[in-house]
C-alpha cells in the first residue's frame, strides 16, 4: 500500500499545489541511513514558492513504545513550507525539511496541529529560524481507503529561537496574535521576529 499511498499523496499535491502554466515541481530525494528515501518537492506559483515533503505518509505515525507497529491505522502527514519571495535564499532547506519529516520515523514523533520542531540549526543557510510551528494549512486532507486514516497536509511555519521560546511559555495561540499584532507575515523568508 506504501507505493499507492505516495502515488495518492503526489497527485494530490500536484492539483492543489502546481503552477497553473503546467510547469512540474523541482524534486531533490534525501536518503537516511536505515529509512526509505524522502523526497522534497518544490512547487512555484507566482510570488509564492512551496516546499512539500513526500514520504512520511508512506506509513502511519504511531507510539514508538508499542510492540507492535499498526501498519494501516494511525495519523499519516506530509510538511509544507510556504515561502514568499524566496528565490535564491533558501540554499539547504530540502535536506531540513527532510529531516523535520523523517522524525516520525526516528523518533516517533506524531506530526499534528501546534506541534514544534526544533531544528538547533538554520532551517536553510543563513536563516534566522532554527525552528517550526506545525498548522493546519490550505491543502485539504487526502482521504485513503479504510481503515486507513487520511493524510494530513501541514504548514510548517518557520520561527526564530525566541518564538520558539515564545510558543513553550505561553502556547502556539499566544505566538499568533503576537504576529498578528506586529502584522507579520510568517511567510516573508525576510521577515523580522516577533517582539515579545
Amino acid at each position: 500500500m506504501t507505493d499507492a499511498v505516495l502515488t495518492a499523496v503526489r497527485a494530490h499535491l500536484d492539483t492543489h499545489l502546481a503552477d497553473p502554466a503546467g510547469q512540474e515541481p523541482e524534486s531533490a530525494s534525501v536518503t537516511f541511513l536505515g529509512l526509505e528515501p524522502m523526497e522534497v518537492l518544490r512547487y512555484r506559483s507566482g510570488e509564492l514558492v512551496r516546499f512539500a515533503t513526500l514520504g512520511c505518509s508512506r506509513h502511519p505515525m504511531g507510539d514508538p513504545a508499542a510492540m507492535v507497529a499498526d501498519p494501516t491505522r494511525g495519523p499519516r502527514a506530509e510538511l509544507i513550507l510556504s515561502l514568499r519571495d524566496a528565490e535564491g535564499i533558501t540554499a539547504g532547506v530540502h535536506r531540513r525539511l527532510a529531516v523535520l519529516a523523517a522524525l516520525p520515523a526516528v523518533e516517533g514523533v506524531v506530526l499534528a496541529d501546534d506541534v514544534l520542531l526544533d531544528l538547533g540549526e538554520p532551517l536553510w543557510e543563513g536563516a534566522p529560524f532554527t525552528a517550526v510551528l506545525l498548522t493546519s494549512g490550505d491543502v485539504p486532507d487526502l482521504p485513503l481507503p479504510e481503515p486507513a486514516d487520511p493524510v494530513r497536509f501541514l504548514e510548517a511555519v518557520p520561527l526564530t529561537g525566541n518564538e520558539a521560546a515564545w510558543k513553550r511559555l505561553r502556547g502556539a495561540d499566544a505566538l499568533r496574535d503576537a504576529w498578528a499584532e506586529a502584522g507579520i507575515d510568517v511567510r516573508d523568508p525576510r521577515r523580522a521576529a516577533a517582539r515579545m
